[in-house]
């Protein structure tokens, strides 16, 4: 992939904040994937029962849902959006060093839920950033930050792996007849929804045996130097109070000096740098403040609402899949052994990272709008074909692989597509940001219960359901963007709401 030369020096000049906002991302994936492989051994660590336990995933999700819709307040200024960054990135490295103290399972929910609102936060604010440094470019770095948080999903589990317990990790007379059964208990888990593995009886009290304890401690530790890269980037934006000597922006004088841009676009940059943060993202409440919504058309509120239900859609059929693939492949009519099953998780985030990977070139020369669109008709036509071939195995690995690459790079296409037809002045990324993490946590749930009371051949129907809805909310996207007033040269200079880089792109501002 070879840039042009206005992308590239767009690049360079941010290099430092974009590498820094990628890593916190890598943290959030690393903190988002750890739970699932390792929640036998911490309910052995807190001697708590199966149902106990997995209340553990909802307190991480809903807190990171409610720090998804707060993250916006911490944008006004780049100060408090790095020093949020900051505080979010070290609580990932402390709950991760003291999981391994948590006892009690209801002590270890509220240090999940810390982790959830630490996860919210980073998720929110990383996007907000990158849109505001690279706005019409922003796609490509976008693709780029959700392939960190998936490498940092794949990773947790890996770092795990070695230490989770063979056998069960509680030692009691029963410990024999629930040991042969723990690797698919392991890998049935999902979130607050214990399924049909209440009939299995693992013991609660006995001698507690696990080594878990080191691999939190490692991933503190691989954490770790992501809240030190923020505390740099604070450093040389002069935020730091010990060093506070005036802010100034990254963008250096010898940088502006290079710029070729005409002497009226540098004076109304510096006027721009003096003006009020602009209140184009804040945080879910006070986008639905009434001031905001003056004057604004119908399918201003269309398109955010539009945009969000997609997301609802896309990242539900993600954390759906991921979370009862394994559980409908072991079940009839396909009945697959249980450790070839467990693949196909594994299988799922492979090909989500591999596709977010594939999806940085590929943004650069497709638009965010027909990425979205080739990836909201794959999913509804790689779920058609899930229940056309429901009875090979085979097809179910091709088909997990396929909905895998479909859906990897749905999110950062969407909300760079959102944002241009919004000109970067409504609340998209809040909005969307906030849609997706609602959807993951309720159509996991609901998919669950569903499961539970129609069996499992309900599972594929849900998600080409899903599928449908996706696609249907984005045909109304599509429309509601004609029917989205285009922008005119005096609306922009009439805007209070105007981002201050649609002047100058590469001016870093907070």
């Amino acid at each position: 992939m070879v840039w042009d030369e206005r992308v590239a020096a767009l690049f360079r000049r941010n290099l430092q904040p974009t590498l820094t906002y990628w890593s916190v991302f890598f943290s959030f994936g690393l903190c988002i994937a750890f739970l699932g492989p390792t929640l036998l051994d911490l309910r052995c660590q807190t001697q708590s029962s199966l149902s106990q336990i997995t209340w553990v995933f909802f307190s991480q999700q809903f807190c990171l849902l409610l720090g998804s819709c707060l993250g916006g307040v911490f944008k006004r200024t780049l100060s408090q959006s790095l020093v949020a960054l900051f505080a979010s990135s070290l609580a990932i490295s402390v709950v991760f060093a003291i999981i391994p103290l948590c006892h009690n399972v209801v002590v270890l929910a509220v240090v999940m839920a810390m982790a959830g609102l630490a996860m919210g936060c980073i998720d929110t604010i990383s996007n907000m950033q990158l849109v505001k440094i690279y706005q019409k470019d922003s796609a490509i770095f976008l693709q780029a930050l959700h392939f960190f948080v998936g490498f940092g999903a794949l990773l947790s589990p890996l770092i795990a792996d070695p230490f989770l317990s063979d056998t069960n990790c509680i030692l009691s007379n029963s410990t024999l007849n629930a040991t042969s059964n723990l690797p698919h208990i392991r890998k049935s888990l999902v979130p607050h929804h214990p399924g049909n593995l209440s009939y299995y009886e693992l013991p609660m009290k006995g001698m507690v045996v696990t080594r878990v304890s080191y691999a939190f401690w490692i991933m503190a530790l691989i954490n770790l130097p992501v809240p030190i890269a923020v505390f740099f980037l604070l450093y040389k934006e002069r935020l730091v109070p010990c060093f506070n000597n005036g802010r100034r922006p990254l963008l250096s004088a010898d940088e502006l000096a290079m710029e070729t841009q005409p002497a009226e676009k540098d004076s109304h940059s510096v006027a721009l740098q003096r003006a009020p943060p602009d209140r184009g993202h804040d945080d879910l409440l006070s986008c639905c403040q009434s001031k905001n919504f003056r004057g604004a058309p119908y399918s201003y509120f269309a398109v955010h609402v539009a945009g969000a239900l997609v997301l609802f859609m896309s990242d539900g059929i993600i954390g759906e899949y991921s979370g009862f693939v394994y559980s409908y492949a072991v079940e009839e009519p396909l009945s697959v052994v249980h450790k070839v099953a467990g693949y196909l998780p594994s299988l799922f985030w492979g090909f989500i990272t591999l596709g977010r990977l594939i999806s940085i070139p590929v943004s650069y020369r497709m638009k965010p709008a027909t990425m979205v669109s080739i990836n909201v008709v794959g999913v509804l036509v790689t779920f058609l074909l899930l229940l056309i071939f429901s009875y090979s195995i085979v097809f179910l690995f091709v088909g997990t692989a396929c909905l895998g690459l479909f859906l990897s790079s749905t999110f950062p296409s969407m909300l760079a597509y959102t944002e241009d037809i919004l000109q970067y002045k409504g609340c998209a990324t809040t909005v969307l940001v906030t849609g997706a993490a609602i959807g993951e946590m309720v159509l996991q749930l609901l998919v669950g219960s569903i499961i539970h009371d129609q069996g499992s051949y309900s599972f594929l129907v849900c998600g080409m359901i899903f599928g449908g809805l996706a696609f249907t909310f984005y045909t109304f996207l599509l429309f509601f963007h004609r029917m989205y007033p285009k922008p005119s040269s005096e609306m922009d200079a009439s805007s209070p709401d105007k981002p201050a880089m649609m002047g100058d792109p590469g001016l870093y501002q907070g």
